[in-house]
């Protein structure tokens, strides 16, 4: 990574709470950046930003069981030892499969082995908002962290080739594999919170998260006036912390309209969420130069 190079990763506890809204605002304001779609589960950012792909390959997740019907007994020793019920002497269900590899261990005749699957496409290339990163998951295929490491080398590169200093990342929300791959080496973690119950529990368990990597995070309330009295809580718990709020997003139905225009909300109205999104963008430029 070059010296000078920032990234910052926007996540979220839980899904729904407006991340990938925030980003798309934050790559409209920002300047000099790239932007880089980690959330692979559920890859949406580039119908805001509409990017020109310029390059794509394919990505190969974990390994699954192959035979070899030649050399197949149909003798049932994997069928019978395979926990996942993912292999059959008929067949194997690669969906199923966890390519743990027991069954090529117990096959007498050597007829199972276990080969890579392609279960995606990573995609770089330029949109009005500056190059961008992404991928895409295959129907039903898992996602790992591999993904999302190989989603942000593959901003990184852009940033090289560019001469950009900013990294831009939408990551995944949860505290999963590919959560940790997009938070790590961050310079600045924002995570998008709503004052509900849920998002009041996984955001506290986010930054839980965030503090063992011993990154500098801070939030971000959307549809803070949903409900006074958690937002308060939110605030609450952010001073105790020294947790900054970036900003704090009215519910606004032109957000839905954006969305529905496949447009970042900032460009497409100036309502009250609009103009609370230019602030948090403001604090957050602000907090990443002093980093």
């Amino acid at each position: 990574m070059m010296p000078d190079l920032k990234q910052i990763t926007i996540v979220s506890g839980k899904g729904g709470t407006g991340k990938t809204t925030t980003v798309a605002s934050f790559a409209a304001l920002g300047h000099d950046k790239v932007i880089a779609d980690c959330d692979v589960d559920a890859s949406n950012l580039y119908l805001l930003m509409h990017p020109e792909d310029t390059d794509s390959g394919e990505f190969t997740g974990a390994k699954v069981a192959v035979r070899d019907e030649d050399k197949c007994t149909r003798c049932g020793a994997c069928e019978e030892r395979c926990r996942f019920h993912a292999i059959t002497v008929d067949e194997v269900d690669e969906l199923a499969c966890e390519g743990c590899g027991l069954c090529v261990v117990v096959c007498p005749v050597n007829a199972l082995k276990l080969e890579p699957v392609v279960v995606g496409t990573w995609y770089t290339g330029t949109s009005a908002y500056g190059p961008m990163a992404h991928a895409r998951l295959l129907p039903a295929a898992e996602s790992s962290g591999r993904l999302v490491t190989l989603v942000r080398q593959k901003a990184e590169d852009l940033a090289y080739q560019h001469d950009l200093p900013l990294i831009i990342i939408d990551g995944p929300p949860g505290l999963g594999c590919t959560t940790t791959a997009a938070l790590t080496d961050t310079n600045l973690a924002v995570v998008v919170t709503e004052p509900s119950l849920s998002g009041i529990h996984d955001m506290e368990r986010q930054i839980q998260l965030i503090d063992h990597f011993g990154l500098t995070s801070a939030v971000i309330i959307n549809k803070f006036d949903i409900n006074q009295a958690n937002t308060q809580h939110l605030r609450t718990w952010c001073n105790m912390r020294s947790l900054p709020i970036l900003g704090e997003i009215p519910w606004d139905p032109q957000v839905t309209d954006a969305l529905a225009a496949k447009k970042p909300l900032v460009e497409h109205n100036d309502g009250p969420a609009a103009q609370a999104m230019r602030a948090a963008w403001e604090r957050t430029a602000e907090m990443i130069a002093g980093i």
